[in-house]
């Protein structure tokens, strides 16, 4: 859902769909219809959404290289997601992406990251609704910090430098543009809001940013809008929010980053797949309490 932040800025909601399983664009239709059934569900029972439902697809890393090395099969999935009224804003190349599939990915001072990420870029420009100009995608926060030697920071410098040149050069040719939010997590390179400062300091600000899980911030950051105010401050962009964890205070940190006078973040994904899910209507509706309104959907040809 697109909803607008008092500011004017766009704000979108989406519902993370997990495709760990999911080896053909057959096998993702099935986990998406599955998934997509129980957040219309969830939304419906509170009389929150009807229309068009936005989704965040974890796209493991053999589906990925499948569909970014096939346009044809990228065109199918897109008009097999729309035939269903979902539309697709953010990917996820995350480490939830790779839970109980393949063996996971190197970090990033491999190159075999840096193909996964513009792949995964490669697959958003062609699933975006026609009205919006840019996506995100989401990756891990670098790499383990005990394994970050010298010759790891300065390959994965390399490869940051080579992402943001990628996601230029994609954007000039199909002209809309996409992001990647690399996510802190503990006892990665990025962790604390300090850590996550420094080994982001010399990357280029306007293509690379922050994904930034909202329970995590408030289990882990003994400040957590100070951590915010710290990154932020920084030049750094939290381009998406997750809500991964109902039983955990997000709400505080989710006011601070969407306050009335500036939105500071462009998506909200909230983890609701399993029993422990977070309910999208209940996120919806704290939304809406902070001034945001719902968009309405663009018409469609009869």
């Amino acid at each position: 859902m697109r909803l607008r932040h008092p500011s004017g800025r766009a704000v979108h909601l989406t519902c993370g769909v997990s495709l760990t399983d999911a080896r053909t664009p057959a096998e993702t239709l099935a986990a998406v219809d599955a998934a997509a059934a129980g957040l219309r569900a969830a939304l419906a029972a509170h009389g929150a959404h009807r229309g068009r439902l936005r989704v965040t697809l974890r796209l493991p890393h053999p589906l990925a290289a499948a569909l970014a090395a096939d346009g044809r099969a990228r065109t199918r999935l897109r008009a097999d997601l729309d035939a269903r009224g979902l539309e697709v804003v953010t990917v996820s190349g995350g480490p939830d992406a790779e839970d109980g599939g393949p063996p996971p990915l190197p970090d990033w001072s491999e190159p075999v990251r840096l193909q996964h990420t513009l792949d995964l870029a490669r697959i958003l420009v062609d699933l975006l609704p026609d009205e919006e100009v840019r996506g995100a995608v989401s990756t891990c926060g670098l790499g383990r910090r005990e394994d970050w030697d010298e010759a790891h920071e300065r390959a994965g410098a390399r490869h940051l430098a080579r992402l943001s040149a990628g996601l230029a050069d994609l954007a000039w040719r199909v002209g809309r543009a996409v992001r990647a939010g690399f996510r802190p997590e503990p006892g990665y390179v990025l962790d604390s809001p300090e850590q996550t400062v420094a080994a982001l300091a010399r990357v280029d600000k306007d293509r690379l940013g922050i994904c930034l899980d909202l329970g995590r911030v408030v289990r882990d950051w003994p400040a957590p809008q100070d951590g915010v105010d710290r990154l932020t401050d920084a030049g750094l962009s939290v381009i998406t929010a997750r809500i991964t964890d109902p039983a955990l205070a997000w709400q505080p940190v989710l006011r601070h980053l969407l306050a009335a006078d500036t939105a500071r973040t462009e998506y909200i994904e909230v983890d609701a797949e399993g029993p422990a899910g977070v309910d999208p209507a209940y996120v919806l509706g704290e939304l809406t309490a902070l001034g945001l309104v719902p968009e309405p959907e663009p018409c469609t040809a009869p």
